[in-house]
């Protein structure tokens, strides 16, 4: 079935504001600016990233109210059709509070692995997400997985395993620093045993209800933001050693130090503003995406933010290209494909219905035997 023009705009959508996301948030690990005590620094401030990430998931409430209101003082039904806003919206929110908590987790997680490894890395990483999900879904949801399935998962843990020995060889400095990106690696990992519970969850008890993808995200992103601000009372007074933090206070954060941080580079504060507005966007595009075609078109598209990143990564000199990645990255690919049975399934399923449609039944097989037999025996 061919896509509609707002279906290809979705997926465009998707995958640029997506990949504009995972590079901001990289980006701004990079810039260099002076804190509180005077000194030029990179801006390691992992949980306030993840709170501006929440405040622009906001942002999606206050959209869906308006075109809400718009909509319906037209009282011509089109507050019921639109794509912004039709949806049931009789639900309790809080049904998103736990959601919501575990993305503010996972969330904050990344970000801090994110500091220590690549972008491309990062984006790849992710994909461990089908293991753990896999695994929570037979205990949790009374799923059966079959033997593509666990191929599937197979062979994202050996894509894993290749990606993490990518980093690891590619590091060519100090010994301090290939620990921190291999730390990081297993941070990111670590993070999607709690995404991969966000995801059991929605699927128990909110994919079920057809709710607004705005209203969604903007409810998660509330409560995500009320989080991530009271869990950060605490984790100003944390003392941790370097490289988990290196602000003056050596705090796991330091809340007044980020907001000196940015106030004193601009290009900073735009990196931080391509968080929030890109982290909206790529939220919606891909729940509108779900919902318009399927879970494994977003999980394609979410393949080609990969390689999006990867070769912007590469291009701008951020990484190191090394030969293991393509494999790792080709066995994280087709273990996605065949978990989802997309793609890969397909095209053997396919080959295997021309080879036995090109193949005469068993009666006709005897017969073409019998007459070959015969003709050996009248020459």
């Amino acid at each position: 079935m061919a896509w509609t023009h707002y279906q290809k705009i979705l997926a465009i959508l998707m995958v640029v504001t997506g990949s504009f996301n995972t590079l901001s948030v990289k980006y701004a690990d990079k810039l260099k600016s002076p804190g509180q005590d005077g000194e030029p620094r990179a801006f390691n401030h992992p949980f306030m990233q993840s709170a501006f990430m929440f405040l622009g998931e906001m942002m999606c409430l206050l959209v869906f109210k308006i075109a809400f209101c718009y909509y319906n003082r037209q009282a011509n039904g089109s507050v019921e059709t639109n794509t912004l806003t039709k949806g049931s919206r009789t639900f309790n929110p809080l049904i998103l509070a736990i959601p919501a908590l575990c993305d503010t987790i996972a969330t904050s997680i990344m970000y801090v692995g994110l500091t220590m490894t690549y972008a491309s890395s990062f984006q790849m990483l992710r994909g461990s997400v089908i293991v753990f999900t896999g695994i929570l879904s037979v205990g949790f949801l009374e799923r059966k997985l079959g033997f593509q399935k666990w191929s599937g998962i197979g062979l994202v843990i050996v894509g894993l395993l290749v990606v993490g020995l990518a980093d690891f060889i590619t590091m060519k400095d100090s010994k301090q620093d290939t620990n921190s990106v291999i730390t990081g690696d297993l941070l990111i990992i670590c993070a999607q045993v709690i995404t991969a519970t966000q995801m059991v969850v929605e699927e128990k008890y909110v994919t079920t209800r057809d709710i607004p993808a705005l209203q969604a995200i903007g409810w998660e992103g509330l409560f995500g933001f009320l989080a991530i601000s009271l869990a950060m009372i605490p984790l100003n007074y944390m003392q941790v050693p370097y490289p988990f933090s290196d602000n003056p206070r050596g705090t796991l954060e330091d809340t007044i130090d980020a907001f000196v941080q940015i106030k004193n580079n601009g290009r900073l504060l735009m990196a931080i503003i391509g968080i929030m507005f890109s982290i909206a966007f790529f939220n919606f595009a891909g729940i509108s995406v779900t919902k318009e075609l399927s879970a494994t078109t977003r999980m394609i598209l979410d393949s080609v933010r990969t390689l999006v990143i990867w070769a912007f990564s590469l291009a701008f000199m951020w990484q190191e290209f090394h030969y293991l990645q393509l494999f790792g990255f080709a066995f994280l690919i087709t273990g996605m494909c065949l978990y989802n049975d997309v793609v890969i399934p397909q095209l053997a399923r396919k080959c295997i219905a021309r080879l036995f449609r090109h193949r005469p039944p068993p009666q006709a097989q005897e017969r073409i035997v019998s007459t070959a037999a015969d003709d050996v025996e009248n020459s």
